[in-house]
């Protein structure tokens, strides 16, 4: 396995911990189907949340600059392509979590609700009818 995908599997566990403190039910990680992936996909109360998890190693290159509009685009798809397939009604959630670090020592972000779906969006149907 190469080594950003090792660092990569390692921050997800970490989220994953972390989540679950915060009073989140994890239902799937790694969630995949064609090129449609979420790295975590958890309940709260009546939301189902799309979590997509950035780890980076040093903190010269912020994080959430990898999120971009692309990104949350295709994080929309993929949670529409999810709810439509298992036929939830759950409103959906939009989360961020950034591990900046090593496994000795490592600064956790968590934005929750990051965004909303943007017009781009349009054609999944579950978040504009």
């Amino acid at each position: 396995m190469a080594r950003h995908n090792i660092i990569g599997k390692w921050g997800e566990s970490i989220a994953v911990e972390y989540l679950i403190t915060q009073g989140y039910a994890i239902v799937e990680t790694n969630w995949h189907i064609g090129h449609y992936e979420i790295d975590i996909i958890a309940t709260k109360g009546n939301r189902m949340i799309f979590v997509e998890v950035k780890t980076r190693t040093c903190g010269e290159y912020d994080p959430l600059k990898a999120v971009d509009l692309r990104k949350k685009n295709h994080m929309v798809r993929s949670a529409d392509t999810y709810l439509r397939a298992k036929d939830l009604p759950y409103e959906a959630q939009f989360d961020i979590v950034t591990i900046v670090g090593d496994r000795h020592s490592y600064r956790l972000e968590h934005i929750p609700d990051a965004f909303l779906p943007s017009v781009v969006t349009r054609r999944c149907s579950r978040f504009f009818p």
